[in-house]
């Protein structure tokens, strides 16, 4: 067993290299295509079948990487509640979970409500009203408390499973762990399978993430290509502002996150920043979680605990895109010269506080939350088309902060729960 532990503390390390290699080489390959290709007009035949193939290259990562999620979150859930045995342990896990990303999520939500007033990048656009009908090319998916709760209890485990409804997964997996841990014995060698389950998937998601710089890479040229660097020049003052939003919210909850894990912040960023490195050059948090989970079980954190708060995170407690849904909303708002008066703008802090809950799963789920708030709030949702261009740019940023939030949630609840190594 002694060379393996020498060999785990090397690998990832190596892993991250090649990830931040493959991001610089993929803007790099992505700003060539677009001057040679780009500047013909957007609609080259070569430039577009570039970019398909590019695209094609990241959905398989992505693929693969939903293939492990919905096993994973099931075995780990189910073995870590089968092993703590009663639910008053299970609730109280949850308790101290759901009141953490409350709280995390109304800071980041006051946060980019502040920096917005405060820096008021959409004030220098003067943008005409558009056209009330004006598309904005979404699906139209309105955030509900019926939708809410349609995305909260299954109909179906496997429908489930096949949907990645990771919150869905998590409700199957608290009865199904609590009944293993009641029947006790009884239900000792299936609660056995699913561990080996769970290792057998980590040691899947090793394997995938081999592939993760080649991911990252062509979803970084893929992005590059179509909008060019420009695309960041013109927009970034509005970039460079969110951006510093985030550090500040990361500062943040990290300076929290001191008070109780002192030192071991450090060594807690260490770990998860392949996990992070992942989610921003893929602009997606669930790429990061198969690794994420493995990482922060390296870190010291509980696995029981893990199994459950992880899965609920990525449900409850997405701080980046929590952030960025305030910045999005009254940035939009300023674009259009439209007023919200401090009492709106607390409405729809509340609004999006719930609404953002209610639409997890669903492809640029933060996109359809923010077209509802403004329609609600009688601000023109074609305003959304100002950000698609940049959309992926800033999904990088908010993913590795998701990440990020919920790698500190974990920890902080390890800690609670007395039960961090």
């Amino acid at each position: 067993m002694t060379p393996h532990t020498h060999h785990h503390p090397q690998a990832p390390n190596r892993q991250t290299l090649y990830v931040a290699i493959a991001l610089v080489l993929g803007v790099a390959l992505g700003e060539a295509l677009n001057l040679t290709l780009g500047g013909v007009g957007q609609h080259d035949p070569l430039l577009a079948q570039i970019v398909a193939v590019l695209n094609m290259l990241t959905d398989v990562f992505l693929r693969l990487v939903k293939m492990i999620i919905a096993p994973l979150v099931f075995a780990t859930l189910v073995v870590g509640m089968a092993k703590m045995g009663d639910i008053h342990t299970v609730g109280r896990i949850g308790l101290k979970a759901m009141l953490w990303f409350f709280s995390a999520s109304i800071a980041s939500l006051l946060l980019g409500m502040l920096l917005v007033n405060v820096f008021e990048p959409g004030n220098s656009l003067h943008i005409p009203l558009p056209p009330t009908d004006a598309a904005s090319g979404l699906p139209n998916v309105k955030p509900t408390l019926s939708n809410f709760v349609a995305h909260i209890f299954p109909k179906s485990i496997f429908e489930a499973m096949s949907a990645n409804e990771i919150l869905q997964i998590v409700v199957f997996s608290m009865f199904f762990g609590i009944a293993c841990a009641s029947l006790g014995e009884l239900a000792h060698p299936f609660v056995k399978l699913l561990d080996s389950l769970a290792h057998i998937m980590l040691k899947v998601t090793s394997y995938v993430m081999h592939y993760a710089p080649v991911a990252v890479f062509s979803a970084m040229a893929s992005v590059i290509a179509q909008q060019g660097i420009g695309v960041l020049l013109s927009y970034g003052k509005f970039i460079g502002e969110f951006y510093f939003g985030l550090l500040l919210l990361c500062s943040l909850l990290g300076g929290f996150a001191c008070l109780f894990l002192g030192r071991r912040m450090l060594s807690l960023i260490r770990h998860i920043r392949e996990p992070m490195l992942l989610a921003f050059g893929t602009a997606s948090s669930e790429s990061a979680y198969p690794k994420l989970l493995q990482q922060l079980e390296r870190f010291g954190c509980d696995e029981k605990v893990c199994g459950l708060v992880l899965p609920l995170g990525y449900s409850f407690n997405l701080d980046g895109s929590m952030m960025y849904m305030t910045f999005a909303v009254l940035f939009i708002a300023q674009a259009y010269g439209i007023d919200m008066p401090l009492a709106d703008q607390l409405l729809m802090l509340l609004v999006l506080l719930f609404t953002s809950k209610g639409v997890a799963g669903v492809p640029r789920a933060s996109l359809i939350v923010i077209s509802a708030t403004l329609s609600m709030f009688k601000i023109p949702e074609a305003g959304l088309l100002l950000l698609l261009g940049i959309d992926q740019v800033l999904d990088m940023g908010r993913s590795a902060t998701n990440v990020y939030g919920n790698s500190i949630a974990s920890a902080l609840v390890s800690r609670w729960e007395k039960a961090l190594r």
